[in-house]
């Protein structure tokens, strides 16, 4: 282990004792479920997102990364107290998965392979076979999707998502229903709200065909116009 990962360890584990104590002498943070919480971690991650995409200043990415791990550690705390797991198991499930999806650079033990670098196409395709043995249950592309994206991301993911399952196919990979291979590509009208969401959905297709983030871009979008907005 190396020494930054020992202070790491010893951090966290102060950390913990001090949320631990919070839970049990703070009256406010007492109360904490994981409903209330909830808000709190949306927050954090558009904050974190801002610091992210904003002008680089590593003390505020610093302390807004120490927000969203604030969260990890609340939730994780509020499952140890109900005897389910800890952070530490947290911790572990995520070691593990890390070695099983990264089969190009581990062993199953976690020892590196002595091989050279994959390529970004193998190293995703053996990514994609790994994850669909672990969750057989899976039967779609878009399973995982979470169903409370904003509309723009789950739009990206999900063409993003059919895609790619289009591209297993042609290499003998299984076949999909023939609904995730309908991806509008024609220039259609806005007279309805129907004709919009197909519009939009074209433009988000446009996107992900040249490897952009529309989400991120209507983002950044906004803020600009709200700068010069604001400018006049």
């Amino acid at each position: 282990m190396t020494a930054g990962a020992q202070q790491a360890g010893a951090s966290l584990e102060r950390l913990l004792d001090v949320i631990r104590q919070l839970r049990e002498h703070c009256p406010w943070m007492g109360t904490l479920t994981h409903e209330s919480l909830a808000e709190y971690l949306v927050e954090e991650c558009y904050e974190l997102l801002e610091a992210l995409e904003g002008p680089a200043d590593t003390d505020e990415l610093r302390s807004e990364l120490g927000d969203v791990l604030l969260q990890v550690v609340l939730h994780a705390r509020l499952q140890e107290e109900r005897g389910s797991f800890a952070m530490a198991e947290v911790i572990d499930g995520l070691t593990h998965k890390m070695i099983r999806r990264n089969a190009h650079i581990f062993t199953p033990d976690g020892g590196l392979r002595d091989v050279s670098i994959s390529s970004i196409e193998e190293i995703e395709a053996s990514w994609l076979a790994i994850k669909r043995q672990e969750q057989p249950a899976d039967t779609t592309p878009f399973a995982s999707i979470p169903p409370g994206l904003p509309a723009l991301a789950s739009a990206a993911k999900t063409l993003k998502r059919a895609r790619r399952d289009r591209g297993a196919q042609r290499d003998g990979g299984p076949a999909r229903g023939a609904g995730t291979a309908v991806v509008p590509g024609e220039k259609v009208g806005t007279a309805s709200e129907e004709e919009l969401g197909e519009g939009l959905l074209a433009v988000v297709g446009r996107a992900v065909d040249a490897g952009l983030d529309p989400e991120r871009a209507l983002r950044l979008a906004v803020r600009r116009y709200q700068q010069e907005h604001l400018a006049q």
